[in-house]
């Protein structure tokens, strides 16, 4: 090796190494500002309590009512929500992925909306208030929004081509807008007690605010997120087109169901416990690919981060901006998330 191959060989080792510190600065600054957020929201609300109060309860020294509005009120919604925003994030990271779409989101497809109807059913017919309905929910949302993917991805497959990008919006919005036809409909059966908790759940509202929902929860992220981490490098092997990922040896077709029916789960689960939250997995990767880059060995912790740090901050605003009252938790994130949207679509025309 001569001296000129030597020098090209260690600049490009010492940028290797500026980016990885660099990926190593941003993720532990969006660590620390998820920390920071779930601070706030604990000292946030309608019943005020100072830091001081807040420290002192979570070490067992609070009275009853501070022990309450902190462990029974406040802690599980911040930790649903921090899960949610984390599990909406990836799936919209993994729709990105597979697809090569970067408006492609678990919400804008109809997946969501496909979880929400079967949610919807179960309140029809049983009720949304058994202890049972906690842990059943996941498990409909994720039929529903399961038939929904599979009738999306057959409609935007083309014949010896994969996925078309465009198809698969085209195809998603059309999808979504029958399936929100259909709820229109079986919204109207509804009693005047259902109506309001579907009104709720369709806004965004994030309902199961006990540990009840975050135990439901959360086995389904401890399984998915660590194998969507272990399918980062096929992520990234996806995103070079279908003809150089055949040439690598990657079973394309294969690798993508996969990773679409983890994205699927991810969001019905999701859906299932805080409603139907929009843009979050549209919005959370393109911040997080701007902050750290394509490769997703870091852009999903970062998405994940993102994701969960917007609903976060949220549901915070969301619960003290009109106190007594509060905003459902969707109607924030879809403020926060339209115009990006539109500001997405305008430069996808350039």
């Amino acid at each position: 090796m001569n001296n000129e191959e030597m020098t090209i060989q260690q600049k490009n080792e010492a940028h290797k190494r500026k980016i990885a510190v660099r990926n190593t600065v941003i993720l532990s600054g969006c660590g620390i500002l998820l920390i920071l957020f779930f601070i706030i929201s604990m000292n946030t609300g309608y019943t005020k309590l100072t830091p001081f109060d807040t420290l002192r309860t979570l070490f067992g020294g609070g009275t009853d009512k501070e022990n309450l509005i902190l462990f029974d009120f406040r802690l599980p919604r911040i930790v649903i929500s921090v899960l949610v925003g984390a599990g909406l994030a990836l799936s919209g990271c993994i729709i990105q992925g597979i697809s090569g779409n970067g408006l492609a989101d678990p919400g804008l497809l109809g997946i969501n909306a496909g979880a929400g109807m079967m949610v919807i059913l179960y309140v029809l017919f049983f009720g949304a208030k058994s202890f049972l309905s906690t842990f059943t929910l996941p498990f409909l949302a994720l039929i529903g929004a399961g038939v929904t993917a599979i009738v999306i991805y057959i409609m935007a497959l083309k014949k010896g081509e994969g996925i078309a990008p465009m198809r698969l919006i085209l195809t998603g919005v059309a999808v979504q807008a029958g399936i929100s036809a259909l709820t229109t409909v079986l919204v109207i059966k509804l009693d005047e007690t259902q109506f309001d908790f579907v009104a709720a759940w369709q806004a965004g509202s994030i309902w199961g605010s006990n540990w009840k929902f975050v135990i439901a929860l959360l086995p389904w992220l401890l399984i998915l997120i660590p194998y969507v981490m272990m399918k980062s490098r096929i992520l990234d092997v996806l995103t070079l087109g279908d003809e150089i990922a055949y040439g690598l040896g990657a079973s394309v077709e294969g690798e993508r169901r996969k990773l679409l029916g983890a994205a699927v789960a991810l969001a019905a689960s999701c859906v299932a416990v805080s409603g139907s939250i929009s843009f979050v997995g549209l919005i959370s990767p393109h911040l997080a690919r701007k902050l750290v880059g394509p490769r997703h060995t870091v852009l999903l912790p970062a998405c994940a981060m993102v994701g969960a740090v917007l609903v976060s901050a949220a549901d915070t605003i969301a619960r003290v901006i009109v106190q007594p009252s509060e905003i459902p938790t969707g109607i924030m994130v879809a403020i926060i998330g339209a115009p990006y949207f539109l500001y997405l679509l305008a430069r996808s025309k350039q």
